[in-house]
């Protein structure tokens, strides 16, 4: 009779593959499945080389770890996330030990498949089995080398587009960012805004309102001290060598004072956009604190990279086309025959080109309109530039953006900006159009510009 210590000892599920059964290889195989999912290297120091499967756990449970603090500082503070992870002594190391890892995740997988033995599996469940390790393999390391990747190219991003040194100052709890539209396109001699807003942001909740301003705005003064007045010192209306107007200023000055600024490019302007917010100043009162500029033409790659908009047309609008496209009822007229194409009434899925013309048809439509759709494409892009869509569609914004954005706001206060940012996404962005019918753009009330500019932001604080 066999004592109890003699009988023998069934098989175990991860070490003696070679007396396990089909049923129980199954059964380990998805083990390793789940290990290697939830801790890569796990399932390496159960059945298989236990020194690489520790360099993954500690790899694993480094990425949890950071994950856990990215959670709590999200709760605590945006603000530190975005300064830790857009300095560059940070962000880069930690993109790369991201990358890393991504390819340590494919190793095990491919490893864990190794370990399966799946030549001893009869099961049926053997092709799915594979197929659940290759997902579960290929999508853990997808995210973790996008992390990675992301993080790289931000960090990269930020230090190409935002080359200005220093620190913005609110004015009266606001920081003010001229938002400039700019179109260079082959037919046009030099580049000319399109749209001119300001985006004040409040320092405190991150409240935000667009003002925006005709840019057939006449009548123009300039801030006192600064160069463009002494060659304007009556206004923008005397001798001004052309079509006196707001959108005209930039280019002017470009052309013919740019000596007046001779530090503008070190700072990461343009004499044209500090003559600009010389006059926007006047205009709203407001100080300016920098500049965003927009090329329209490059507008085309962001919105592509964002998987397109969604757009309510109002009317129909032609793609292309030289003639005056407006029938009697105002509407898709058959009086176009040379437009390659129409942008039809009511809501439209628009890729970056079709969103191009949009925004820029001058025909079927007047100028405030198109002033006002080209606002419109601005704010539906900003709304859809999401967390989700910058982490899985970053390196395609971000190839967009440094072509699409100048700017001078300094790289310091990028963290700051973009915790506002995503405050103001939350509560909204409130728009004040200063422009037809409230305002005359050729015969401005610039006392009531000011005012309604007071009012709305004692409304929104």
């Amino acid at each position: 009779m066999r004592s109890a210590s003699s009988q023998p000892v069934a098989p175990t599920p991860f070490r003696d593959t070679q007396r396990a059964s089909s049923a129980q290889l199954v059964k380990r195989a998805w083990w390793i499945i789940l290990l290697n999912l939830v801790i890569p290297g796990s399932a390496q120091v159960l059945a298989g080389n236990r020194r690489l499967g520790r360099i993954g756990i500690i790899f694993t449970l480094g990425f949890w770890a950071l994950a856990l603090l990215t959670l709590l500082f999200a709760f605590v503070s945006k603000l530190a996330i975005f300064t830790l992870l857009l300095n560059p002594l940070i962000a880069i190391p930690l993109g790369v030990l991201f990358i890393c890892y991504a390819a340590l995740i494919v190793f095990f997988t491919l490893d864990s498949l190794r370990l399966m033995n799946l030549p001893a599996v009869t099961s049926r469940a053997k092709p799915i089995i594979i197929a659940f390790l290759a997902i579960t393999g290929l999508v853990a390391s997808f995210i973790t080398g996008t992390i990675g990747s992301t993080a790289i190219t931000a960090s990269n991003l930020v230090n190409k587009m935002f080359v200005n040194s220093g620190s913005l100052e609110p004015q009266k709890g606001r920081y003010n960012i001229l938002l400039i539209g700019a179109d260079s396109g082959s037919n046009r001699f030099g580049l000319r805004p399109d749209s001119i807003s300001v985006i004040s942001i409040s320092a405190e909740t991150g409240n935000t309102v667009n003002i925006g301003l005709p840019r057939n705005l006449s009548r123009i003064q300039f801030t006192p001290g600064t160069p463009i007045k002494k060659v304007y010192p009556y206004g923008y209306n005397h001798d001004c060598g052309g079509p006196c107007l707001l959108n005209a200023i930039y280019k002017s000055t470009m052309d013919n004072y740019a000596y007046l600024y001779p530090g503008a490019k070190k700072k990461g302007s343009t004499a044209g956009m500090e003559a600009t917010k010389s006059a926007v100043k006047w205009i709203t009162g407001l100080k300016i604190d920098a500049y965003v500029m927009i090329n329209m033409k490059s507008f085309v790659g962001l919105i592509d990279a964002i998987g397109g908009i969604e757009v309510n047309v109002k009317k129909a609008l032609p793609i292309g086309g030289q003639l005056d496209c407006v029938d009697a009822d105002n509407e898709r007229g058959s009086i176009c025959p040379d437009a390659m194409s129409w942008i039809e009434k009511g809501r439209q899925h628009m890729d970056g080109r079709t969103a191009l013309w949009y925004a820029r048809s001058r025909h079927n439509t007047n100028d405030y309109d198109r002033m006002r759709r080209q606002r419109e494409v601005e704010n539906i892009v900003l709304k859809k530039i999401d967390l989700q869509t910058l982490l899985f569609r970053f390196g395609a914004i971000a190839g967009a953006g440094a072509k699409l954005v100048t700017t001078d706001i300094p790289s310091g206060d990028v963290p700051k900006l973009m915790d506002l940012a995503f405050k103001a996404k939350g509560r909204g962005i409130k728009s004040l159009q200063l422009s037809y019918p409230v305002i005359q753009a050729d015969n401005p009330d610039f006392w009531l510009m000011r005012q309604l500019i007071a009012q709305k932001f004692k409304k929104y604080n």
